[in-house]
């Protein structure tokens, strides 16, 4: 179902619009909560080490809208603008971006709309992250409403550097000098080579504390 706009008021509209977006990421988080406590009891393990979301300023949308030729409209706005609430979630490993996504698709009432990885293919500026395009229905008192989602998933690793990344192009609006680009394509590497070397350490961890409990237990059994 889409988002209900009428022309007769553009400021209530605006705030419906934000309350629906900002009702789905409560939603979202949520479903991501009680799957990261579901994991811990399961597995003894927290896949997620932090959630963060945000609801795109109206300065953004707009800017985005002309950008791709779009008149600025609240009904422009819901239909072509994809990442209006984002929603980032931050993980030890890339095993564990993996097992999240798994996990994300499996709840019945989420639609996977698109999915982009970055990781496998990252882009050419070397940021890596995985990407997922998801609706959530969202309950009002009168009607459901399938609300657009971007789920960001990334490591502390991709993190720290996407978050670098972003001020420098903020602070070169867009235009940040060669050196500074190919530095950071080097940094992206190390950033890869520093979560494929720490998923192995964590594995080796894993296989270690298995034969230790083994050891353990086959000793108590004597």
């Amino acid at each position: 179902m889409e988002l209900r706009v009428e022309r007769d008021s553009d400021v209530d509209n605006w705030k419906e619009v934000i309350l629906i977006y900002n009702s789905a990421l409560k939603q979202i988080a949520t479903k991501l909560e009680i799957l990261n406590d579901e994991f811990q009891h399961v597995h003894r393990y927290n896949p997620i080490e932090h959630i963060k979301s945000r609801i795109k300023t109206a300065e953004s949308i707009v800017k985005k809208l002309k950008r791709h030729g779009y008149e600025s409209t609240i009904e422009n706005m819901v239909k072509y603008v994809n990442d209006i609430a984002g929603i980032r979630v931050i993980c030890s490993f890339t095993s564990d971006i993996y097992e999240i996504a798994d996990m994300i698709s499996n709840q019945r009432d989420i639609r996977v709309i698109s999915v982009k990885d970055y990781i496998v293919k990252p882009k050419e500026s070397g940021y890596m992250s995985y990407h997922m395009l998801v609706t959530v229905p969202v309950y009002l008192s009168d009607r459901i409403v399938d609300t657009k989602v971007e789920i960001q998933i990334r490591t502390v690793a991709m993190d720290f550097w996407a978050s670098l990344e972003h001020k420098i192009h903020y602070k070169f609006e867009g235009n940040a000098p060669d050196y500074i680009k190919d530095e950071l394509v080097e940094c992206a590497r190390m950033v890869s080579d520093l979560d494929v070397r720490m998923l192995s350490l964590n594995e080796q961890v894993q296989k270690f504390h298995q034969i230790h409990q083994i050891v353990k237990r086959d000793g108590n059994t004597e």
